[in-house]
């Protein structure tokens, strides 16, 4: 373990620590590793991620490395938080975006997030994603935020939705996954578009 990873873990001045009725959002940590792993070699919860599934405790260890090397990242580029149940403590899943851009009126950014199953259809995610919304445009500059899914995903679109994103592309054979090309579908949200009614859901 190198010294910064070391020092990452104490106290990070403007660490990311959000809250939910259900849930505590925050950074990465190296502690993490044991339900981290957990989680991102499940073929199941991963099967729509497969570019960021891992096959060994070693793999799930760098990318938890390069997580907390993101937190203290200048400028910061990637706000992928870590989902954990109140009262418990208990891994739920990992939520955030990446920052593509950033632009005289705000960065542009694109969000993704995945869950274990036990809390599918539970709400939980669609709960997060509020909270994330909030804090990309009230607290992080945020001008434009996109992301989207395989269709055949339709609890990750149903969060899209519910959230208040707006459909903006019906891509056909898209993305190359487990051996053919997929469609996706992708939605936005624009800082004015959460100003005028997004924040209200």
């Amino acid at each position: 373990m190198t010294d910064f990873i070391k020092e990452t873990q104490n106290a990070v001045p403007g660490a990311i620590r959000l809250e939910t009725a259900r849930m505590i959002l925050r950074d990465h940590r190296l502690e993490d590793l044991e339900s981290h792993h957990e989680m991102l070699s499940d073929p199941e919860v991963m099967y729509y991620l497969p570019d960021i599934m891992t096959h060994s405790l070693e793999e799930s260890r760098r990318d938890l490395e390069n997580s907390v090397r993101a937190v203290t990242a200048q400028p910061r580029r990637e706000y992928f938080l870590r989902m954990e149940e109140k009262g418990t403590g208990e891994l739920i899943g990992e939520i955030g975006y990446t920052v593509t851009e950033e632009t005289p009126v705000g960065k542009l950014v694109h969000a993704g997030y995945f869950s274990r199953k036990r809390f599918w259809g539970r709400g939980y995610m669609s709960e997060a994603f509020a909270e994330v919304l909030r804090f990309a445009f009230e607290e992080n500059r945020v001008f434009r935020l996109t992301t989207g899914c395989d269709p055949e995903n339709k609890g990750s679109e149903k969060v899209m939705k519910k959230c208040g994103l707006v459909k903006e592309a019906d891509m056909k054979k898209k993305v190359w996954m487990h051996g053919k090309m997929r469609d996706r579908v992708e939605y936005r949200m624009l800082r004015e578009e959460w100003e005028a009614g997004g924040k209200r859901r």
